[in-house]
């Protein structure tokens, strides 16, 4: 099944691209805001990535961190007839660059694929700022394709203290659960307000490197993982797989209700989206998978009372 099929975004789409007064905050490395997919879209940067680059909105030929997030960038904002499943071209996006640089050989070439390398390196007090920063900005939703660089066990003051932020803020916070095949759960996936996903196959089964645990599976959502094609920075397309792909199925699935039910809360929205999903089944340590249409219908249902 069709990536934008097996979470029932289609009818969803049909009636949306999302509406600019939607920001959604994609914490990431920097995105190519010079590719022609993204031209002409509502996309601005909050600041540029801490190790510089080659120039606001620009990413430079070996910039695996770049390719990364102009790769997520795609999913949520690209115009409707690239590649990219363009989930909520209309809404605004709101960029935070945290880190920049690693080697990458482009599309087709050898070399680490963009990710895991530069992704890895999130210091847990960056994150947290860049969290506040974006809500400060006026992010609805934020998507963390990202993982940190200390250990998982441990408990951070400054990130749950900014996701306490986001919550009273009514800022929905969708995260990646993370490629290490394990289960267990991080500082950013066992807070209670924040949306784990899982990286599922075009069957909507977990990926084998898609991390599980009691949060995840209780709190998270599963959504397409396996072979998503997006934009690249290169001039051709890049596909890539695991739970950064598709994190921004969930986010951008967030971004389209926000639009259609403008006077629907944070809590709603999110309790839509997660238990619409329930009723496919929900296991210990692993998240059903998202089901788009039904929270449409399940917040159209609800507003329809109200």
């Amino acid at each position: 099944m069709k990536p934008l099929e097996l979470v029932g975004l289609p009818p969803l789409m049909e009636r949306t691209a999302g509406s600019p007064a939607v920001t959604v905050g994609l914490i990431d490395g920097s995105v190519a805001l010079d590719h022609p997919d993204l031209a002409g879209h509502p996309v601005r940067e909050l600041r540029p990535a801490r190790q510089g680059g080659p120039g606001r909105g620009r990413c430079g030929p070996k910039d695996a961190c770049c390719a990364h997030g102009t790769f997520v960038a795609g999913i949520l904002s690209a115009r409707r007839t690239s590649v990219a499943p363009a989930i909520c071209p209309h809404c605004t996006l709101l960029t935070r660059p945290i880190f920049s640089g690693g080697p990458y050989a482009g599309s087709g070439g050898p070399g680490p694929a963009p990710g895991p390398a530069c992704m890895s390196g999130a210091r847990t007090e960056e994150l947290a700022a860049a969290v506040v920063e974006t809500v400060a900005a006026g992010a609805q939703v934020i998507n963390l394709s990202l993982a940190q660089a200390e250990p998982s066990g441990r408990r951070h003051r400054e990130l749950d203290e900014a996701l306490d932020h986001a919550a009273r803020h009514g800022v929905i916070i969708v995260v990646a659960a993370g490629n290490q095949g394990t289960l267990g759960i991080s500082s950013i996936t066992r807070h209670p307000w924040t949306i784990p996903v899982v990286a599922c196959d075009r069957g909507g089964r977990p990926l084998r490197l898609s991390n599980l645990g009691g949060s995840i599976g209780r709190r998270g959502l599963g959504a397409p993982g396996d072979g998503i094609v997006s934009l690249g920075i290169d001039g051709r397309a890049l596909t890539l797989s695991g739970t950064s792909a598709a994190a921004p199925f969930v986010t951008g699935t967030i971004a389209l209700l926000r639009s259609e039910f403008p006077a629907a809360s944070a809590a709603e929205v999110r309790f839509a989206v997660t238990h619409s999903a329930a009723v496919r089944g929900r296991g210990s340590v692993t998240p059903p998978l998202l089901d788009a249409w039904a929270a449409y219908r399940l917040l159209l249902a609800a507003h329809a009372r109200g």
